[in-house]
């Protein structure tokens, strides 16, 4: 099993073997000084080539020294295995800094080697050392604690490391993945942060204008004055369409277990968002087609949502599509209990790197462009939240300088024979 170990020892008895022999042939050599017969020296060499032999054997079933194993008693009871395995967090049995026993979890966060290796070369992070070996009483009379470990197994992950001790002496070390939660939490204070600030800009923009027109001079010349009114307008405008969206986005988070299921003609929502974008398509010198191939497109759902999901859609295709081409909207089949819906349009595209993020709240690829045009940013996260609630599927694909195609799956209506 260990054929290093055993060529080294092999080693060793045969160097036992020839120092017994040199020892017996020093014997025969002093005998002859001594002035004893050759006979009485033979003999003693040939008693020493026995005392060697008789040694050898002995010294070759000799184990060893080496590292302490595990004692029988030490190792957890198998029914304790079993019990970890059932466990998805990744679990570990340590005592003595010594990992006894790992789940299927643990294994494959940490590596399958961790069991019987020393805890510090199991878990390779300074603060989960740190805990795992006691270095005050202190430390030692604690039964449960938590540590946060960032960064293992992947420099984004963040764990939480609760250690219990257990009767035996034992430790039972848990880890739990606080990633996701972390990300959300990180996520409300940037929708916090990104809010007031989206609110802040516009508000500054009135107060001060409303301040420049408190001054006479300003406020007699009439073009001054009908210049700071119509941006104060557009600031104001601004403002509202952002608390609109604000709230449009906190109402389906509040519905998103509420799964609708009113059938809802999707030809009539096209026609409607067509009735009300009628301005800005004519202004962009556009038209906005469908593409049924005699598909009948009813879906259930909440029907003011699907125009709002579909309004947003169309619009940011003509904000960002170029001037006189058309945006399309396809319907096609995905499956038989499933329904594709399309917007097209011919525009500049996104870069690949920016996919990802499109529906983030406030996330924009050009926040300039975006602003001067109107955006709030919440454009697509609105449209996600949407297309969740009526459990369907999001997918945007975009190539640069051809344009973007945002795709909706949605389940479709069941219809009574």
């Amino acid at each position: 099993m260990f054929p290093l170990r055993d060529s080294f020892m092999g080693r060793g008895w045969i160097m036992r073997a020839f120092g017994g022999v040199a020892i017996a042939a020093l014997g025969l050599t002093l005998a002859l000084l001594a002035g004893a017969s050759p006979f009485a020296a033979l003999a003693a060499l040939l008693a020493g080539v026995v005392a060697a032999a008789l040694v050898w054997p002995r010294q070759a079933t000799a184990e060893p020294a080496r590292l302490p194993a595990v004692e029988p008693e030490q190792a957890p009871l198998p029914g304790t295995i079993d019990l970890l395995s059932a466990v998805d967090d990744p679990l570990l049995i340590v005592r003595d800094r010594r990992v006894l026993g790992a789940n299927p979890a643990a294994r494959a966060l940490l590596g399958p080697h961790i069991e019987g290796a020393d805890i510090r070369l199991a878990i390779r992070h300074p603060a989960a050392a740190e805990r795992l070996i006691d270095r005050s009483p202190g430390e030692a009379a604690e039964r449960v604690t938590r540590t946060e470990l960032v960064g293992l197994g992947n420099p984004d992950r963040r764990w939480e490391m609760t250690t219990t001790r257990l009767g035996d002496g034992s430790r039972l070390v848990r880890l739990v993945d606080r990633s996701a939660a972390h990300a959300a939490e990180q996520m409300r204070v940037d929708f916090v942060a990104n809010a007031s600030h989206e609110l802040r800009t516009p508000l500054a923009s009135l107060l001060g204008f409303l301040e420049t027109l408190q001054d006479e001079q300003a406020a007699g010349d009439p073009r001054t004055r009908s210049r700071f009114l119509q941006i104060m307008f557009d600031e104001a405008q601004r403002m509202h369409r952002l608390v609109d969206d604000l709230i449009s986005l906190s109402r389906i988070e509040a519905e998103r277990f509420s799964v609708p299921r009113e059938p809802v003609d999707l030809l009539s929502v096209v026609e409607e968002v067509r009735g009300s974008l009628g301005p800005m398509i004519e202004e962009k010198g556009a038209n906005l087609t469908i593409e049924q191939d005699g598909l009948d497109p009813v879906v259930p759902g909440d029907r003011a949502q699907l125009v709002q999901l579909l309004h947003n859609l169309v619009v940011n295709a003509l904000k960002y599509g170029r001037p006189d081409e058309d945006v399309a909207v396809r319907f096609e089949e995905a499956g038989p209990d499933m329904l594709r819906m399309s917007v097209v349009d011919r525009g500049d595209g996104i870069a690949a790197e920016h996919l990802p993020r499109l529906t983030e709240r406030f996330y924009r690829v050009d926040a300039g462009r975006s602003r001067s045009i109107g955006g709030t940013g919440l454009g697509l996260a609105i449209v996600k939240h949407i297309v969740g609630r009526h459990r369907g599927r999001l997918e945007i694909d975009s190539r640069l300088g051809e344009g973007t195609s945002v795709r909706i799956y949605l389940p479709r209506a069941v219809t009574n024979p």
